[in-house]
């Protein structure tokens, strides 16, 4: 029974792939003289054993780091490894040290690496700039919540060093503009609706890029923006779920859409002004077959509660009769960053429960 490794230089453990969505820990910056990694010591972390069996008389165990809840997990810490000396300086964080560091990336200075610090609570957040010829650092932002803090990889340098972010500061997660020394220069998108996606900043025509909610939760829009906060423009054409992705130029974009009565649909766009400037796909065929077999509608509609209001979705049976019972399927999902209740097309799982409500049942999921 082999025994599993204790000091991971570069790769991440467990808990990081699972919880933070990242495996490569090391960056190297834009000179390629140093590079930047996180070391973890699973040295307490409890194994955990599990038994493969294969097509053999006895079955081998397998045997990793895996910590079960209240158990220790691994102590991590960041070092940048100088090509031009040899040298591995580990950085010190000193009071800005904390139990995750779920993010890391160089920025534009060859010598300023970016560090994300996380509480074990996952609701203090710090932004660190970390200068790699006297391995000093500074904390540069903080973020706080009652419940946790939101990772992403919105984090983007211009080419001056000052930077995008994305906070939740004022209750709705919008995208902020800061100098290079973390002072806020203006916050760039603004309401009470949440950009949902960034997709980049065009520095020829300081135009920012997102998606959002603007057009109802249950609805995903793609907008251009000013760095500056102006020259808003929506960019897709059609109410539901919009999202992109973007030429390295800024110049193009490809849409994919979708309702729950449109299958998805792929578009190549202008970015200046969200035209449609060839139809690669639009599953027509689809949604011919799908009306053939009589799946039935997704409805969407508000839950009203004394807890507040719930989007909710609900299908039916054909011959739906009011005053009839039904056998009811409930569906629902509280996990973060799980919306289930969208204005888009079948999911395989809109597909299962299609078949329920075919055999009689009503399905609902919010």
């Amino acid at each position: 029974m082999a025994k599993s490794i204790k000091i991971i230089n570069g790769i991440t453990d467990w808990v990081y792939e699972e919880e933070f969505s990242f495996v490569r820990a090391f960056h190297w910056n834009s000179d390629s003289d140093k590079i930047a990694f996180i070391r973890f010591d699973e040295s307490e972390v409890p194994e955990y054993s599990m038994n493969i069996y294969g097509t053999e008389l006895y079955e081998t165990q397998k045997v990793f780091k895996y910590p079960k809840a209240g158990e220790k997990n691994s102590e991590v810490s960041v070092h940048i490894y100088d090509l031009n000396t040899s040298k591995s300086s580990k950085v010190a964080l000193g009071d800005n040290q904390q139990y995750y560091i779920p993010r890391m990336q160089w920025s534009n200075d060859r010598n300023t690496l970016a560090i994300t610090t996380l509480n074990r609570h996952q609701n203090n957040m710090n932004l660190l700039f970390v200068d790699a010829k006297n391995m000093r650092t500074k904390r540069v932002l903080n973020e706080k919540d009652e419940a946790y803090v939101e990772i992403t990889d919105d984090l983007t340098f211009l080419e001056d060093n000052s930077f995008i972010w994305s906070s939740e500061k004022d209750r709705f997660n919008h995208l902020c503009y800061y100098d290079k020394t973390g002072k806020l220069i203006n916050q760039i998108t603004k309401g009470n609706w949440e950009v949902t996606a960034f997709y980049g900043f065009n520095g020829k025509t300081q135009t920012v890029f997102y998606q959002s909610t603007e057009e109802g939760s249950t609805n995903r829009s793609i907008y251009s923006i000013g760095i500056h906060g102006n020259n808003k423009k929506k960019l897709s054409k059609n109410t539901g779920t919009n999202s992109a992705v973007f030429s390295s130029s800024f110049g193009y974009y490809i849409n994919t859409f979708s309702n729950t009565n449109t299958p998805h649909s792929y578009t190549l766009n202008d970015s200046s002004t969200g035209a449609i400037l060839r139809e690669f796909k639009n599953n027509e065929a689809l949604k011919a077959k799908t009306d053939l077999y009589q799946i039935p509608k997704k409805e969407i509609s508000i839950l009203k509660t004394k807890n507040g209001d719930f989007n909710m979705i609900m299908m039916k049976p054909k011959d739906f009769d009011s005053k009839k019972k039904y056998p009811l399927l409930m569906y629902q999902y509280s996990g973060p960053g799980s919306q289930s209740v969208s204005n888009s097309w079948y999911n395989h799982r809109d597909y299962y429960h299609a078949t329920l409500v075919q055999e009689g049942f009503i399905v609902s999921h919010c």
